[in-house]
């Protein structure tokens, strides 16, 4: 009798719990998962570093896997331009290259948005004398000028049609992120004191919204200008979507965001996982795993309809050699960033935060990662968690006690590395690599700066100079080994071409000061 009654209670109980899953299944799911942001977005940088075709059909399958539905491609100069073939460099891909990467794109339920930037950030643009004419700056090249009105909108509507062409999404990003000369040469700088900045920007980024609108496509901008500036917003057409990036700063860190909300606008949100002060020896790995943990919830709470991460490869600023009378002879970019090849973990963290309510917990979740994508022990997992989040600090030698802050790093950054030598990965071992070779520049990088502090001392004289040469060389044939690595890690993932200018890039201090203390008697 008693085990009949006992029987009855849990199936009541039993029916209880399945009458509220069927009843409210929404309420329940959202204990478990999310599935609020209709785009899952991730940008791809290809400003350098340029991905080959078959390692960019690798990447978007994988995003792919983790449940991305949407690419961003700042192609820039990658770009086969037609009308204005000027502007695409050596490692453009060919048309039919992009038209079959978007079309197995789509196959993978990806949408490819193209970004197009038509305001600052386009140096590649005005290297070229043709579009010479339509710089802000002939110092600086990164910015239009918004008041040349007529050969802007023709050069872009030019490249949106171009872009439109080969890319079926419905939505064009126009850039208009850090036009840092807003305002600066003579005629803007007198409109921008009769009517202020952000008339002087929304008045150009409205012609460029309203050629988006009328080619059927929806524009999308970074958000950052006009919230500075926002008092003329509500003059751009109400279908423009803004996208608010935040790297790990407050919320509303370039101006009131709900303000601009409030006038009807949509928004994205997006974080990243390669950006300032990351380069070949910096990579705050923990800043960027909180940057999910703490941006992603700010923007489910805010109403975002988006969520795109930003993959950086560079800042986006150039140094410039130049010819009399500012003739642009070569730019190089200012902070080469580790290629993507090594930052997988980052971009599952973003997937799993993308689909959880809850906070996504960085060491839990690298952890995890470690066992199931490395099959690393459980003591193994906390001390790849410790190697990884080691202090990355960037050097600055003209600080008195940077000699033995350097020693303090590099002591931080041997245990890492030790760290990293000694686990055994049992899968995935390429991908493993990738952090060992990290961790070895880095201790490339401090080793240097220790030569580099010393050499610009106050005491250096030609007696030291004698001492710091045999550290140079034997620097120089440690590079050459770091050279070999970094190409076998990243051969197929970008042109071979490009990894050898890469590796000339990272040696070129190193070259210039050995030439320059080794040529003192």
């Amino acid at each position: 009798m008693r085990l009949k009654q006992l029987s009855d209670r849990m199936m009541k109980l039993f029916y209880s719990i399945l009458l509220i899953v069927l009843i409210a299944p929404a309420s329940f799911a959202q204990l478990k998962s999310s599935d609020d942001f209709k785009v899952k977005g991730f940008h791809i940088d290809l400003r350098i570093q340029v991905m080959t075709p078959q390692a960019l059909r690798n990447f978007a399958r994988e995003l792919a896997s983790f449940g991305i539905n949407t690419l961003v491609m700042e192609w820039e100069a990658s770009y086969p331009y037609d009308k204005h073939a000027t502007i695409s460099n050596k490692y453009a891909y060919t048309r039919e290259e992009v038209k079959s990467f978007i079309d197995y794109c789509s196959q993978l339920g990806m949408d490819v948005i193209p970004l197009q930037q038509c305001f600052g950030h386009v140096e590649y643009i005005l290297r070229n004398d043709r579009y010479s004419h339509l710089k802000e700056e002939r110092k600086d090249i990164s910015q239009i000028c918004p008041l040349k009105t007529e050969g802007d909108s023709l050069l872009f509507s030019d490249l949106f049609k171009d872009l439109a062409s080969t890319h079926p999404s419905k939505f064009i990003h126009i850039g208009g992120d850090e036009t840092y000369l807003l305002g600066h040469c003579k005629d803007c700088s007198k409109k921008a004191a009769a009517v202020g900045k952000s008339k002087l920007f929304v008045d150009y980024m409205k012609m460029i919204t309203q050629t988006i609108v009328k080619m059927g496509k929806t524009p999308i901008m970074w958000a950052d200008i006009l919230l500075k500036y926002p008092e003329a917003a509500s003059e751009l057409p109400k279908e423009t979507i803004f996208i608010d990036w935040n790297y790990g700063w407050k919320t509303n860190h370039f101006g009131d965001i709900s303000n601009v909300q409030a006038k009807g606008f949509t928004f994205w949100g997006s974080p990243s996982i390669r950006s300032h002060p990351d380069n070949w020896y910096v990579t705050e790995w923990e800043k960027h795993f909180n940057n999910q943990r703490d941006f992603i919830p700010y923007s489910r709470k805010a109403g975002y309809q988006g969520m795109v991460m930003t993959s950086w490869s560079t800042s986006g600023l150039y140094g410039f050699t130049w010819d009399s009378g500012y003739e642009l002879v070569d730019m190089l970019q200012v902070r080469n960033n580790y290629p993507l090849s090594a930052f997988r973990i980052l971009v599952a963290s973003f997937a799993e935060a993308l689909k959880t309510l809850d906070p996504i917990n960085p060491e839990a979740f690298v952890k995890r990662y470690a066992e199931e994508r490395f099959g690393l022990k459980e003591n193994d997992r906390q001390r790849f968690w410790q190697a990884i989040t080691t202090d990355p600090k960037q050097v600055v030698i003209t600080r008195p006690d940077a000699v033995s802050e350097i020693s303090g790093l590099r002591i931080k950054n041997d245990t890492a590395r030790k760290i990293l030598k000694e686990l055994m990965p049992l899968r995935n071992q390429k991908e493993f690599e990738h952090y060992r070779l990290m961790f070895d520049l880095r201790g490339f990088y401090l080793d240097f700066k220790e030569i580099e502090a010393v050499y610009n001392s106050a005491d250096f004289n030609r007696s030291k100079a004698k001492t710091l040469v045999p550290r140079l060389e034997k620097l120089r044939s440690a590079s050459k080994t770091l050279d070999r690595r970094f190409y076998d890690l990243n051969k197929g993932f970008l042109h071979e071409e490009e990894i050898r200018e890469q590796n000339l890039i990272r040696n070129q201090k190193l070259e210039v000061l050995f030439q320059r203390i080794s040529r003192i008697r």
